[in-house]
């Protein structure tokens, strides 16, 4: 009884709860059971079930029925397979895309740094300076990454930074160069593939599938600065955020390191099956 009250979604009973509490979980079952119950009984049932209701986490479910059509060729890249072949030494894999409206936040009076027995402390109100659009393009195997800053992210802005990546060693010399993008505005769709692929025979874009940036592993380099370069906000301009992006890039650049990325075609297509089934393609070769 404790188990099934725990795990219901209480807004759908006559309680106007989002989610309950252990001391509500207590009311609850008294007035259900009719019989007091301590708090320490329900903790020690919820925990030995390993329940949590007052917790909760956002989940994405797939949303494009060709979700492992289009998201296995980007994990067998991933894994350095094209085709069901290796790939080969002079074929690269890049990752892009735009981390937008980057913010500089001058702060109105001055930070005070840390001390003994007090946190650093950031000033709460700030002046708005303006704010830029950050490209970069990462390599998935290499662990290196090129990036640049713009006024405005679009077509024009892209494909100046596929032309940093082109101008760069070594992929002037590749064989292939493989872009996994999303389907951001800028480089969406089969125009985007051809006007990639116009722009220099060796590109082949690869597009994730529909809201699953979350395999494109640039966004993981973003959540990196955006912790560790960006946060907190404290830039007078946005020369400053420019140049804070620019150093880190060349720090990142000086120690290379991939991603150790452990999602799988398998590890997909098994997801697919207990999240959602009905989206499952037919597995590819």
């Amino acid at each position: 009884m404790i188990h099934a009250m725990a795990c219901e979604v209480v807004a759908e009973t006559e309680e106007p709860l989002s989610r309950q509490s252990l001391a509500d979980l207590v009311r609850r079952s008294q007035t259900t059971l009719g019989k007091k119950i301590s708090c320490s009984t329900v903790w020690r049932m919820l925990h030995e079930a390993a329940i949590k209701p007052w917790q909760y986490e956002h989940w994405l479910y797939p949303k494009d029925p060709r979700f492992a059509e289009k998201a296995g060729p980007i994990l067998d890249l991933y894994a350095g397979f094209w085709e069901s072949q290796p790939l080969g030494p002079k074929d690269y894999v890049l990752s892009l895309d735009e981390k937008t409206s980057i913010q500089a936040r001058g702060r109105t009076h001055e930070e005070t740094p840390p001390k003994p027995g007090q946190t650093r402390r950031i000033e709460s109100e700030y002046d708005r300076n303006g704010a830029l659009q950050y490209l970069a393009a990462w390599d998935v195997h290499r662990g290196i990454v090129q990036g640049r800053c713009e006024k405005k992210t679009g077509i024009k802005p892209f494909g100046l930074l596929v032309d940093q990546v082109l101008e760069q060693e070594p992929y002037d010399e590749a064989t292939r160069l493989f872009f996994v993008a999303d389907n951001g505005s800028s480089h969406r769709g089969q125009a985007s593939v051809d006007r990639m692929r116009r722009r220099d025979k060796r590109i082949i874009l690869v597009h994730t599938p529909i809201h699953a940036s979350w395999l494109n592993q640039v966004e993981i380099y973003f959540s990196i600065i955006q912790r560790k370069v960006l946060t907190p906000n404290d830039f007078a301009t946005l020369e400053d955020v420019r140049v804070r992006l620019a150093l880190y890039e060349d720090l990142s650049n000086r120690t290379p390191r991939p991603f150790a990325w452990k999602f799988t075609r398998q590890d997909m297509l098994d997801w697919l099956k207990r999240a959602s089934p009905h989206f499952l393609a037919a597995p590819t070769a």
